[in-house]
């Protein structure tokens, strides 16, 4: 078998980190091309000289000359810079972009790497929060394909192998409930970072797991589920799933129900999409009949978390909507980490974004681009007003 090479953006995250692990355990399959991290360059110097990419992007331009002190000696080429990570999508090394980084960021890339014809990877959900109706277009005419690897989307996508499409009735997205599940509204006044933080199932970044915690990331799941199969929104459904082992379920015209069922652990929605939806032998825990012995399900409360109700308003009015929605909590989650806000003062910054960031219906890339700017710098006038 060919050996595969991969570009991995966000290599120094949580899921960037798990698909190097994967990388380790089967050097016979996989290497490495590129590496790209935000600002934590001790870390992607370890991991270069662990892998060692032809080249290593640090984001940040000011930890360039520590990157290129450490790793140039060793034959490796350093770049930094939102434009280095773009032009190497160009790269003719790698045929594989696992896009793992957070938020925005992930986008101009992406469509760097559509437009060179690589597979990807695709564990950047905003990537198809923002701009799911470009990147839709740009793939109908490109050699590219896209794979998912959040866990939910994983699931689905498997549960569809060998289904006919028009066979399908709706798509059941689980939702583990974060750590305010059986919390009150009253009670979610005064939770704190470190309250938020503290996921029972998961073992995530810092910005995903407060996402969690709102339940926006579920919004997030159902758009992006939207444009990655093609499924009217009408037909997506979040149910809240507390045990974290029912990754997602399908269920049919005919009444049937697929699930896909594994331990929470990011490592095999990873192994399946760097093994081009095919099984790898994998080294982690199997799921065994303990782990399944209860199962429960409930719908979500969206009293208690109305970002759940943004994914349906977002893909009604289309447009721009959803790129105002991810800018202004990528900037509230910041404020709330910082502790500037409080937790429920996340969706009210949403909220009052949305009320006064302009709408494109029929946006291009530069349109998300000015919409991207405009709601951050909303955003940030809306939490100086609260209070």
């Amino acid at each position: 078998m060919q050996k595969k090479h991969i570009a991995v953006i966000g290599s120094t995250g949580s899921i960037g980190t798990q698909t190097l692990d994967i990388v380790a355990q089967r050097p016979d399959r996989f290497g490495v091309s590129v590496l790209a991290a935000g600002s934590n360059v001790s870390k992607l110097t370890e991991q270069a000289l662990a892998h060692r990419p032809e080249l290593a992007i640090i984001a940040d331009e000011s930890k360039l000359p520590a990157l290129k002190e450490a790793l140039e000696p060793h034959g490796i080429a350093t770049a930094a810079g939102s434009k280095a990570l773009a032009d190497a999508m160009e790269l003719d090394s790698f045929s594989t972009v696992v896009t793992a980084t957070v938020g925005y960021s992930g986008l101009e890339p992406t469509i760097r790497a559509i437009r060179a014809g690589k597979d990807i990877a695709l564990a950047n959900k905003e990537t198809l929060v923002v701009a799911g109706e470009l990147i839709t277009r740009m793939l109908s005419t490109s050699t590219s394909s896209i794979l998912p690897v959040d866990s939910e989307h994983s699931a689905i996508y498997q549960c569809l192998v060998g289904e006919i499409p028009e066979t399908v009735d709706r798509l059941i997205i689980t939702a583990s409930g974060g750590p305010f599940r059986t919390r009150s509204p009253k009670e979610l006044q005064n939770v704190t970072v470190a309250d938020a933080l503290n996921h029972p199932n998961w073992n995530m970044g810092n910005k995903i797991t407060i996402d969690s915690a709102t339940m926006l990331n579920k919004a997030f799941e159902i758009i992006e589920a939207r444009w990655l199969f093609g499924i009217p929104v009408e037909r997506i459904e979040a149910v809240v799933h507390p045990q974290s082992i029912v990754h997602s379920m399908v269920q049919f015209r005919d009444g049937a129900v697929k699930a896909q069922l594994g331990i929470p652990d990011m490592h095999l929605p990873i192994r399946y999409a760097l093994g081009d939806a095919t099984r790898i032998d994998a080294p982690e825990r199997r799921l065994g009949i303990a782990d399944y012995a209860t199962l429960t399900f409930e719908r979500p409360d969206t009293e208690r978390f109305p970002c759940l109700n943004l994914a349906y308003r977002a893909l009604a009015e289309g447009g721009t909507i959803a790129c105002a929605v991810n800018a202004a909590n990528e900037v509230a989650v910041a404020s709330f980490l910082a502790g500037e806000i409080r937790f429920l003062d996340i969706y009210r910054v949403i909220e009052k974004t949305l009320d006064t960031t302009s709408f494109i219906a029929t946006p291009t890339y530069d349109d998300y681009v000015a919409i991207n700017a405009e709601a951050r710098a909303k955003a940030a006038e809306a939490i100086k007003t609260l209070n």
